[in-house]
């Protein structure tokens, strides 16, 4: 009985690891073909090396705005990535932009560091926070579905590339989920403690068009970044006084 039992575990816990990632593909590649917005595969014959080469993130996004652009390299902008299971992300930072807590449902992200020097981190099911400052050549990786972000802690820009386990990672940034959602009011005011008032004002800034890419701005006061929005302090993040930002 133990026996048949630990069997069915076994076969359990490979569908759930099976349900859990993109499938496999069961040809060489499957160059998306979406004239009809329906990802079918190009004629192999026809393929050639351009299919499997993308230029779109050679240079910097406009983070001068909001001090933070993302590009998102996929299969909707590269088809050759189609059935591959993986992604990638360029992000460039202004000095001092963020990029807001946020997760992908679907994917585990590498993030390597290009240039600068990034306030990088997680924070996992405990509530416990995995964050340190990256420099360029550093690598960090957030486990699949935890809220991570980053903070531009260097003089100048800063660039990283991410890198999914998925075609298709998702992306829920927690401001915009949050406030930009249709949650009732009145359940925002009582988890939050605000009055219907501060709701309102909170929610216009957090889901403006300048701030939907997030612009946070931050004043090194050791050992605490203020988090400033619209020139007014919004909140203060404890960090370790160890970590030098300079």
């Amino acid at each position: 009985m133990i026996k048949k039992v630990a069997v069915l575990l076994v076969i359990l816990l490979f569908i759930i690891a099976v349900l859990a990632s993109d499938p496999d593909p069961v040809m060489d590649f499957c160059i998306a073909k979406s004239a009809d917005n329906s990802f079918t595969c190009k004629n192999s014959s026809t393929a050639t090396v351009e299919d499997f080469t993308y230029s779109g993130i050679k240079f910097a996004g406009n983070f001068k705005q909001t001090g933070f652009s993302s590009m998102a390299v996929n299969s909707n902008v590269f088809p050759g990535l189609n059935t591959l299971g993986v992604s990638f992300v360029r992000a460039d930072f202004g000095v001092g932009g963020v990029n807001v807590p946020h997760f992908h449902p679907r994917a585990t992200e590498v993030a390597f560091v290009l240039e600068g020097k990034i306030y990088s981190g997680f924070v996992d099911t405990k509530n416990k926070v995995f964050a340190k400052v990256l420099e360029k050549g550093e690598v960090m990786v957030f486990p699949r579905g935890l809220v991570h972000f980053q903070m531009n802690v260097g003089d100048g820009p800063a660039t990283i590339l991410g890198s999914f386990d998925s075609q298709n990672p998702g992306l829920m940034r927690i401001p915009n989920a949050v406030f930009g959602s249709d949650i009732e009011e009145e359940l925002l005011e009582k988890a939050f403690g605000l009055s219907s008032k501060e709701l309102s004002k909170l929610k216009k800034r957090l889901t403006s068009p300048t701030l939907f890419a997030t612009l946070y701005r931050f004043t090194p006061l050791e050992p605490h970044f203020n988090l400033v929005i619209g020139g007014k302090d919004l909140a203060s993040m404890e960090i370790d006084p160890t970590i030098s930002i300079s």
